[in-house]
C-alpha cells in the first residue's frame, strides 16, 4: 500500500524525515530544510527556458518544453538518483516548491520506474510558512536571557539547559568580529528554518518556557526574525560573571584551537595555516577603527606572532597576549556599556555553574 502524500508537517520537522528537494539548485541554495538534499528535476537554465515558455506561451507548451529537456538520457540520470534516494530513505518525502506539476511530475516518472514515493501537499511554500508561524508562536511564550561578556559560555550554556534555543548554532556564526566559521554562514532562510525546527522539537519535548542567549539585532549577516527580537527585549536577564581566566581559555579554545584544527582539515596543512592566520587578521580588521589604530596595530602584532609560534612550536600560549588586551580594552567596556542600559531587567547574577543551576530550578 503506498504512503499517502504528507500534510503533517510538524512530525516531518519533529522525527528529521529525509526530504528530497526538486526545487531547481538556484532555489535550493537560497535556502532548505536541516534534512533536505537538493535532487531537482530541472537545471537552473533549464527551469528559466520553461518559466520563460509558460510566460510567453502557456502551461501545455511549458510542458511540453519540459519534456523535451528532460529527455532520454538525461531524465535516466535524474530517475536514478531519485530512486537511491528513494530507496535509502523509505520514509521520505519529495517536494517541489507548490507541491504541483513538479512534484507530480517526479511522482510519476518514479512510478514508471517502480517506486512509489510519496510528495508534501503545498510543497516548499507550505513548509516555509509552516516553519514562519512556529517562530511567531514561540516568540509569544515567556522567555529569559543569559548575558555576560565575551567568553562566559553563554552559547554552550543554551545547549545544556533543556529550554535553551541555540541562535548562533542556528545562524552558523558565533555573533562577533571572529564569529565565523570554516564553512560559509547559512543563508536568512536557512537560519530561520534551522531555528524553528529547534524550537519545534523542545516544544515536542514539553518546553513553554525558552532561554535564550543575548543578542543583537543580527549574528553575523543574518537578521534575528523581529518577533524574537521584541521578546528579547522584555525578558528577564541572568548574567554570567566568570572571570578573565575562564573566560580566555574558552575563547582560546574557540578562536584558535578549534578554528586552525577546522582549517588545517578542510584544507589541508599549508593552506590551512594561511586561511587561519587571515581569519584572525580579517577579525581585528573589522574592529580597527573601534581599537583605534595605535592599538589595532600592537594587538595585530601580538597575533601574528602568536600565530608563528604556535606553527612552529605547537603553543598556543602566547595568543593570550592578544586575546586579553582585546577583552580587557574592546569587548568588556563594550559589553558592560551595552548591560547597563538592560540593568532594570537583571534577576540574577552568578559564575558559569550558578547561573546555570538557576536556571534549572526555575
Amino acid at each position: 500500500m503506498p504512503r499517502p502524500n504528507c500534510d503533517d508537517f510538524r512530525s516531518l520537522f519533529i522525527n528529521d524525515t529525509p526530504l528530497m528537494d526538486m526545487r531547481a539548485p538556484v532555489e535550493f541554495e537560497q535556502g532548505a530544510f536541516p534534512t533536505s538534499v537538493s535532487r531537482p528535476l530541472m537545471t537552473n537554465d533549464e527551469r528559466a527556458a520553461v518559466g520563460t515558455c509558460y510566460k510567453n506561451k502557456g502551461q501545455q507548451e511549458a510542458i511540453k518544453l519540459g519534456h523535451q529537456l528532460v529527455n532520454g538520457d538525461v531524465k535516466a540520470a535524474r530517475v536514478a538518483q531519485w530512486k537511491a534516494f528513494c530507496e535509502a530513505n523509505p520514509n521520505g518525502y519529495l517536494y517541489c516548491f507548490r507541491g504541483g506539476l513538479r512534484s507530480q511530475i517526479t511522482q510519476q516518472w518514479l512510478k514508471e520506474a517502480g517506486i512509489d514515493f510519496p510528495y508534501i501537499n503545498g510543497g516548499y511554500k507550505a513548509l516555509r510558512r509552516f516553519l514562519i508561524e512556529t517562530i511567531e508562536d514561540v516568540a509569544k511564550q515567556p522567555s529569559m536571557v543569559v548575558a555576560g561578556n565575551t567568553g562566559s559560555g553563554k552559547t554552550i550554556m543554551v545547549n545544556e539547559l533543556t529550554c535553551g534555543i541555540d541562535l548562533e548554532g542556528a545562524a552558523h556564526h558565533r555573533g562577533s568580529s571572529f564569529g565565523r566559521f570554516v564553512t560559509p554562514q547559512r543563508t536568512q532562510i536557512a537560519f530561520e528554518n534551522d531555528l524553528a525546527v529547534q524550537m519545534l522539537k523542545k516544544q515536542d519535548r514539553g518546553v513553554t518556557q525558552f532561554i535564550y542567549e543575548d543578542e543583537g539585532k543580527s549574528i553575523g549577516r543574518v537578521m534575528v526574525p523581529l518577533s524574537l527580537q521584541a521578546a528579547m527585549k522584555e525578558a528577564s536577564i541572568a548574567v554570567i560573571d566568570d572571570p578573565m581566566d575562564v573566560r580566555l581559555a574558552r575563547l582560546l579554545d574557540d578562536y584558535v584551537i578549534t578554528m586552525q584544527r577546522d582549517y588545517v582539515a578542510q584544507y589541508g596543512e599549508e593552506q590551512g595555516w594561511q586561511l587561519f592566520a587571515e581569519y584572525l587578521e580579517k577579525g581585528m580588521f573589522n574592529i580597527r577603527k573601534r581599537l583605534g589604530l595605535e592599538r589595532y596595530q600592537e594587538i595585530l602584532d601580538a597575533q601574528q606572532h602568536a600565530v608563528k609560534v604556535m606553527q612552529s612550536t605547537g603553543s598556543v600560549a602566547e595568543h593570550e597576549a592578544w586575546l586579553a588586551p582585546l577583552l580587557e580594552q574592546y569587548y568588556d567596556p563594550m559589553y558592560t556599556y551595552q548591560l547597563s542600559k538592560k540593568a532594570d531587567r537583571i534577576v540574577f547574577r552568578g559564575d558559569y555553574q550558578t547561573v546555570k543551576a538557576w536556571f534549572e530550578a526555575q
